[in-house]
């Protein structure tokens, strides 16, 4: 039996021709009926995939350890608007809050705002948060106060839809979802969407026939609305996701079903689709906004500048070696470079000079939680 969003899109494309890659992705996960985020469970080892807040508690209480630094770092305003974008199951902001209990100051000060399209998300995320004050939902990053605002992402960007391009002869034409004499979705490409030459990157002349270019002007354009806002209303903003530094060739766009990979095409609706950052032209659009961009780190390198190692050994201190264990193998898997330590990138801007521990690693630690 055909899912219902894959026969919608079949029917939709036999009709009116191939979807664009985007287009296909943005219907796949946030269809209001039958997208991937209304309908499937996709966090935790119950669901599609597991991010780093469900890793360990570590992870959302040393980003509240940073996002205190930046608050200061920021004048400590009063208030401010404290953002989590795409904030899944609502566990990253739970252990973030926990820990920034540590300064009675910041939590008087922060307007706590999550940012989800999501009803169903939403409600797990209000379970998760219960208890805590001065929590709002939005679904839009624009409904909030113009105030200034120390702003989360972990795992957003990669949701961001991509635009690919495939080489033939001279020529990069934009490669979509068509459908085949079965029925089923196929790759095909698109004949009258091509791609300028001006806007290709250096060496696409090298280049053999049948390669990919990725670009997500979604994403650049986003991550420019958030830098414009804090050039304006001064603040901080905190991206972690999987990606390159470099723009760079290839074909990164996959899809996840109960912690393996699947074919994307198979079955729109029904598995998480996501496709590696290229932080090159974000790093590009923040600063051409006037905010001062932070060296790129690795998830590994910036949680043990933050203390992980410290936060461990205080969280397994007269526990069993069983716990022990468990808290060790939890901090290895969010840091080593073989685990999710180098995939992940750490990418951070602000309107300020300078955000801990992106330029003085070696001169400060975490306190402690």
């Amino acid at each position: 039996m055909t899912a219902p969003l894959k026969e919608r899109m079949t029917r939709h494309i036999t009709m009116n021709g191939p979807l664009p890659l985007a287009e296909f992705m943005h219907w796949a996960l946030a269809d209001k009926t039958h997208g991937y985020y209304q309908t499937q469970n996709a966090f935790g080892r119950e669901g599609d995939f597991i991010t780093a807040p469900e890793v360990s508690q570590m992870f959302g209480e040393l980003i509240g350890i940073w996002a205190i630094k930046a608050w200061h770092s920021l004048g400590k305003p009063n208030p401010f608007n404290l953002v989590e974008l795409g904030p899944g199951n609502g566990t990253l902001m739970s252990d973030l809050l926990r820990a920034t209990k540590i300064d009675p100051d910041f939590a008087t000060a922060a307007n706590v705002a999550m940012i989800e399209t999501s009803d169903r998300l939403i409600t797990e995320q209000q379970k998760a948060l219960k208890g805590y004050e001065h929590v709002r939902w939005h679904k839009s990053l624009d409904d909030i106060a113009d105030l200034p605002i120390v702003l989360i992402g972990n795992e957003l960007l990669d949701a961001l839809p991509p635009r690919q391009y495939v080489k033939h002869d001279e020529d990069w034409f934009e490669r979509g979802i068509g459908v085949d004499e079965s029925k089923a979705l196929v790759w095909v490409a698109i004949p009258t969407n091509k791609l300028e030459k001006s806007a290709l990157p250096n060496g696409h002349e090298e280049e053999p026939n049948g390669s990919i270019l990725e670009i997500s002007t979604i994403r650049e354009s986003f991550v420019q609305r958030v830098a414009e806002r804090i050039a304006k209303n001064s603040g901080a903003a905190l991206f972690i996701d999987y990606g390159h530094v470099q723009s760079s060739y290839g074909d990164t766009f996959q899809a996840m079903m109960q912690h393996e990979y699947t074919d994307p095409l198979l079955s729109p609706g029904e598995a998480d689709l996501t496709s590696h950052v290229d932080f090159e032209p974000l790093i590009k659009m923040a600063r051409q906004s006037g905010c001062s961009i932070m060296p790129i780190m690795t998830q590994g390198e910036f949680l043990l500048a933050l203390g992980l190692l410290e936060r461990a050994g205080h969280l397994g201190a007269g526990k069993s070696q069983a716990e022990q264990t468990r808290i060790t193998r939890e901090a290895e898997r969010l840091a080593l470079p073989h685990e999710m330590g180098d995939l992940f990138k750490v990418f951070a801007f602000c309107s300020c000079d300078r955000l801990w521990p992106f330029t003085e690693i070696a001169n400060e630690n975490a306190p402690g939680i």
